[in-house]
């Protein structure tokens, strides 16, 4: 990947920009309603320099969008920006629910193993493991 390419994917990576606790209350806040900066800056104890950087970074990875009205500028959030992180949560949410499943059974069985599945057995028995 040359760097050009590299600094572009970094510019826009969704999870870069929700790292920091700041800028995931502006989003909360954009929530409710397309805002000004001044407003914005209103609901934060940092310099309005601040906010718009935070505000960039998170225009950048396509988390709000930017409107220019006369002299004002307006920002809006842009759900759809957040669709990658709701997938890699998904992901985990189902590891998490399989893991919840199979210790669900253990103790619903008094401990005994969760069964292997039919076509794991053969395996298992060439390898001289019990399968039960």
């Amino acid at each position: 990947m040359s760097p050009s390419a590299a600094k572009s994917a970094a510019k826009h990576d969704v999870f870069q920009a929700i790292a920091d606790p700041s800028r995931r209350r502006l989003l909360k806040l954009l929530a409710e309603k397309e805002m000004p900066v001044n407003e914005i800056c209103g609901h934060f104890a940092m310099t309005r320099t601040a906010v718009s950087k935070h505000l960039r970074i998170l225009a950048d990875s396509r988390l709000v969008s930017v409107r220019k009205d006369g002299r004002e500028t307006r920002y809006k959030l842009e759900a759809e920006g957040l669709k990658e992180v709701k997938e890699w949560v998904s992901f985990y949410e189902q590891y998490w629910d399989n893991k919840l499943s199979m210790l669900r059974h253990l103790v619903e069985n008094d401990g005994a193993a969760v069964p292997l599945h039919a076509a794991e057995r053969p395996q298992a028995a060439e390898r001289g493991e019990n399968a039960e």
